[in-house]
């Protein structure tokens, strides 16, 4: 008889933002996925890293949870075969953060990119706090709690990977034992949708699409997207690369369509209208669907809330196994 393998597991998460847009689609959502049909999941809600930057919003949870994860639910996370938890009620996640805090060198935490990066970023915030400078070694923990052996990531989030293969391989030589797994960056192919005005999408900008938007607005922003300001009269002639909604082509349009749009614009054979027109049938098309399977969800929240309870309870028992062997490594089990 033939040994069934079982499949890698998948770690990944987002902050509780609330609903979420399609630069969140694009951009992780479609990734997420895929990998459900290949890879053993676990999808988290990463409340308590939204605590390191707006620890004095007493809001911040309300249905941020639930409305992040009926657009994880209505884009095909599937909670029969991904595990969709909450961070928060897997104690085990902080319990591991604390245990490594004791091993990690400080220096590998100030020497994450992201770390200086977040604090100009984010200048209007009082920043100076352990939680924000520790929040990559929670993230860490976050992984090998589950024993996670792949994680999706970006090029900007490859660092936070390597510093948590450093952080494993430093505990499991100081206490002689095999218990954290090092993980890999699985870095899979992900499309960057940029926001209406040609920025990153996001709803502190202003300029995003959310994924359960109504869809006159969808079109309204789509129609109203500034172009080449080159383009001041329909006769001028126009640069793609300088225009907004040419990145929007870029994601959404097969290559007969990118080539009418490029002739077009160049040579002022087609108005900024026309060449928003495909744009704007295919960001519909694409987001009728998850507006439909959202609607169940919408009108039974309770339902949303119980998988992200079980979802919770699995993620538990799986977290509870490696806390066992960390104990048991550094003889926290004796009593």
């Amino acid at each position: 008889m033939t040994e069934q393998v079982r499949p890698k597991k998948v770690l990944s998460g987002m902050r509780p933002t609330g609903k979420l847009h399609l630069g969140h689609y694009h951009g992780a959502l479609k990734n997420w996925v895929r990998l459900q049909n290949e890879y053993e999941c676990l999808y988290c809600i990463v409340d308590w890293h939204a605590l390191t930057t707006d620890y004095g919003d007493t809001e911040l949870f309300g249905n941020n949870v639930v409305d992040m994860a009926i657009d994880w639910l209505a884009t095909g996370i599937d909670p029969a075969s991904s595990s969709i938890f909450l961070q928060s009620a897997v104690p085990e996640h902080a319990e591991l953060h604390l245990l490594l805090s004791m091993t990690t060198p400080l220096s590998w935490l100030e020497r994450v990119p992201s770390y200086k990066e977040q604090q100009n970023r984010l200048e209007g915030k009082s920043l100076d706090t352990y939680g924000f400078l520790g929040y990559p070694l929670l993230q860490a923990a976050d992984i090998l709690i589950h024993g996670a052996e792949c994680v999706p990531v970006g090029g900007d989030q490859a660092a936070h990977v390597e510093l948590t293969r450093e952080v494993a391989r430093r505990f499991n030589h100081l206490y002689n034992a095999a218990v954290l797994v090092e993980p890999q960056a699985l870095h899979t192919r992900v499309t960057k949708l940029p926001g209406i005005d040609g920025q990153k999408m996001s709803k502190s900008y202003n300029n995003s699409i959310a994924l359960r938007e109504a869809p006159e607005s969808v079109e309204k922003k789509i129609r109203t997207m500034p172009t080449d300001p080159a383009r001041v009269r329909r006769t001028d002639p126009g640069d793609p690369d300088k225009c907004p909604v040419w990145q929007f082509h870029e994601v959404y349009s097969d290559e007969k369509t990118r080539q009418w749009v490029r002739e077009g614009c160049t040579s002022a054979g087609i108005g900024c209208v026309d060449c928003k027109k495909p744009v704007i049938d295919a960001v519909l098309a694409e987001l009728e669907p998850i507006r439909e399977a959202a609607g169940p969800y919408e009108e039974n929240p309770d339902e949303v809330r119980t998988i992200i309870v079980t979802g919770s309870e699995r993620a538990r028992e799986s977290a509870s196994t490696t806390m066992k062997q960390v104990r048991s490594a550094m003889g926290l089990d004796r009593w």
